[in-house]
């Protein structure tokens, strides 16, 4: 099944979250049946992570948004459960702080873009300025309506720098929402995620719904899509998510550099070394076997 196609939201197209599956599955009854696929494609993303470090011409920046307890935090875990985390960065975009207050709404998220060869992934982003300042009303539409052009041609700086730009919208409907509220009161380990904001924004629910599908709407483009990811079944979240970053990375049809040295001399001194260490005694009989 190609969840990049089917999840993606076509540039200009009106979403209408509420007419779409939280709960869908796809092909899969259960994580048991979908695990195999989703270790299949962790160990593509893995592979594919190496390549685009080595190659240097490319970086990867992923966007999550959604709800309180849409899973922002699970998938940040299993996609980096997948890579090689001293290429990966994760910053968190809440209330801005004074400083970054007195600057333009982007200036917080354009430091931790990621640089030539890694990938950073933000919980949250941008896109609050366009959500959270909208539904509470902390700038006026005038100000706020203004905000999506800027993030389109934000967002096309960055992919005209060699930035794969992928954007993740987790979909929960209200009765996964509080349930997974409950799990968090009856589980210790989860008391310390626990907010009384989550409360208070829950009972915003239509206002936010209508300030998603107008940032799905306005800021889908062919150079950074936004996916519309079923999020009721944590599994099939995860398994939609590594398929579709496993197709983008794989379209930037990358290749590991040509070598600096010159191998054939490098091996050539490879062998004289080792022949002078057995002569010495200090490779074993049975260690001292070289390169071809």
């Amino acid at each position: 099944m190609n969840y990049f196609k089917q999840f993606r939201v076509k540039p200009g197209s009106r979403v209408q979250l509420s007419k779409i599956d939280t709960s869908f599955k796809g092909e899969h009854e259960n994580h048991k049946s979908a695990l195999p696929e989703i270790q299949q494609y962790d160990r593509k993303i893995r592979d594919l992570q190496y390549l685009m470090y080595a190659e240097q011409k490319h970086s990867l920046l992923i966007c999550l948004q959604g709800r309180d307890a849409a899973g922002k935090d699970g998938t940040i875990n299993h996609v980096l459960g997948a890579m090689n985390p001293q290429g990966c960065t994760v910053t968190g975009f809440k209330q801005p702080s004074a400083e970054e207050a007195d600057h333009d709404f982007l200036w917080r998220c354009h430091k931790a873009v990621p640089r030539r060869g890694h990938v950073a992934i933000f919980n949250r982003s941008h896109y609050e300025d366009v959500l959270v300042q909208r539904v509470h009303k902390m700038v006026p539409r005038k100000v706020w309506s203004k905000r999506y052009e800027h993030i389109n041609h934000f967002e096309k700086l960055l992919t005209d720098n060699d930035t794969l730009v992928l954007k993740f919208y987790l979909h929960i409907d209200p009765e996964e929402q509080l349930s997974r509220f409950k799990q968090r009161i009856d589980d210790p380990a989860r008391h310390w995620k626990i907010s009384e904001s989550d409360y208070r924004e829950a009972s915003y629910w239509d206002e936010y719904t209508a300030a998603f599908e107008d940032a799905l709407e306005k800021c889908s483009t062919d150079h950074a899509p936004w996916f519309v990811i079923p999020a009721n079944h944590k599994w099939f979240r995860n398994l939609a998510i590594s398929h579709i970053v496993t197709r983008a990375l794989e379209s930037l049809n990358m290749a590991f550099p040509a070598p600096t040295v010159d191998i054939e001399s490098i091996r050539k001194k490879y062998h004289a070394l080792n022949r002078a260490e057995a002569r010495e005694g200090k490779v074993p009989k049975n260690k001292s076997k070289s390169p071809k």
